[in-house]
């Protein structure tokens, strides 16, 4: 006979509650936490880590390493500025850090804080039968009022003969690893695959990235591809671009991925890391029975995340977007209409994206390609960084630019980049200026203090408008 599913607290979870959030990462911790906040009875349901992938295995750990591997860029640069250095890198201290930082790869800090808002957590791989009902095993919970779909994503793998029977690793395991390996294989120009590939090379890995698009970070600006691209050169990295993997062999010594097209007819490494983007399982949480297709990208929502009545999905389940912030900023809409709320619909117009490469690569909005085949008529602008004063004054490791994209008819960003030592954070400026819809003229009259990086886009507004 089967048990009823146990919470943390070791209560059996009644048959019917007010709300089920299926998939506890960050969107689904929020929106759960904000209904029992206000009272409802909620169970969150995962079979993984409260908390989801970002705090131990995506965004929090990923930037401790890449913080590590900038201090030992920053370093390098001194020569020629303030003196010399030496340094000797050690993986120990990043491994002791990341370890550390996400308690071990427990969840404990973050289930108790759950509970302590009056939330159940059921530990266990729900399966959605319906709106409203999920199951856990043999057991049925039963959601009287929401269910909030916030399954997330899982890392894909391209369909490459002897992939699937080799011990690649995922972000997971590079993010674990406490010893790092000779050689490196990245398959996957995307974000996750440059910035883990940019670490690892500066800390004396040999890597090597194969990338089947004909450049890096190919959902970019072509500008962005070639500043990344350049800085891994710089680091050492071989970058094979147009590079069609046909099949992949693990030995004793390690992975051999066979090329069938590009510049080389193979590459080698130790270890072999698998980056080629993530997508949420469908067919694994049963959204086919809310009526939903298996085999789409994500679960459709309307304006306030709604599937249908009762039911609501978040984050990178939808399909829209694998971003942590997207998910966080779903979970306060769902949030708001589960109790009434009423809040603003979803716009995905100044959507942020940050790829944390040195040079970072700061986006929002369309790129120039994207703006086009939209039908927009464009007005576009590019300075360089190390053109500007505070370009200049930084000196080595000063690449970047900031790029903007603009409608023409209505004089508004439709879209920009900041790459550079502080792209990420110079976004915050145009990812506003994006979102308000401010025009380009109202931009140009603001005063911006000198000298920073940020005033760069000034100087892009001025050839802006010189167009």
């Amino acid at each position: 006979m089967s048990l009823r599913p146990q919470t943390d607290d070791g209560l059996a979870v009644p048959g019917k509650v007010d709300a089920i959030v299926l998939g506890m990462g960050p969107g689904g911790e929020e929106v759960a936490g904000r209904l029992a906040d206000a009272g409802m009875s909620v169970v969150g349901i995962d079979a993984n880590l409260v908390g989801g992938e970002c705090p131990y295995w995506g965004c929090i750990p990923s930037k401790m390493m890449v913080r590590a591997a900038g201090l030992l860029a920053e370093a390098a640069r001194i020569p020629g500025m303030a003196g010399s250095a030496t340094t000797v890198p050690d993986w120990g201290p990043v491994a002791s850090r990341v370890a550390t930082a996400t308690d071990h790869w427990g969840d404990a800090v973050a289930v108790e804080r759950f509970r302590s808002r009056g939330g159940h957590l059921v530990r266990g791989w729900g399966v959605i039968e319906g709106p409203g009902r999920v199951r856990v095993g043999d057991e049925l919970i039963e959601a009287g009022s929401a269910l909030v779909v916030a399954t997330g994503s899982l890392p894909s793998a391209p369909p490459v003969p002897g992939l699937a029977e080799t011990p690649y690793w995922t972000n997971r395991e590079a993010i674990e690893c406490e010893e790092l390996p000779a050689s490196l294989v990245v398959l996957g120009g995307g974000a996750i695959g440059v910035e883990l590939g940019q670490v690892f090379a500066r800390f004396g890995v040999e890597v090597q990235i194969v990338e089947s698009g004909a450049r890096l970070l190919s959902m970019e600006e072509p500008e962005s591809s070639q500043v990344v691209h350049a800085a891994l050169v710089a680091d050492g990295v071989r970058v094979h671009t147009g590079a069609k993997v046909a099949a992949v062999r693990a030995g004793t010594g390690g992975f051999t991925l066979r090329l069938s097209a590009g510049p080389v007819g193979a590459v080698s490494g130790e270890r072999l890391l698998v980056a080629a983007g993530r997508r949420p399982d469908l067919a694994a949480i049963g959204a086919g029975s809310l009526g939903v297709d298996v085999q789409a990208r994500g679960i459709p929502i309307d304006g306030r995340c709604r599937v249908r009545p009762g039911v609501w999905a978040i984050g990178d389940v939808t399909g829209i977007g694998a971003f942590t912030h997207l998910s966080m900023y779903h979970a306060r809409i769902a949030a708001d209409d589960i109790l009434g709320r009423a809040p603003a619909e979803a716009s995905y117009h100044a959507l942020p994206r940050v790829t944390f490469t040195d040079p970072e690569v700061g986006a929002v909005g369309m790129t120039e390609a994207q703006a086009r085949a939209d039908g927009i008529d464009v007005a576009v602008a590019c300075t360089e960084l190390p053109s500007s004063a505070r370009g200049w004054i930084h000196g080595p490791g000063n690449a970047g630019f900031v790029k903007l994209v603009s409608d023409r008819a209505r004089r508004v960003l439709v879209g920009a980049t900041t790459a550079g030592p502080m792209g990420g954070e110079m976004l915050g400026l145009v990812a506003l200026a994006v979102h308000a819809r401010v025009r380009t003229e109202e931009l140009s009259r603001m005063i911006y203090a000198y000298p920073t990086f940020h005033r760069a886009v000034l100087a892009a507004l001025d050839e802006l408008h010189r167009h």
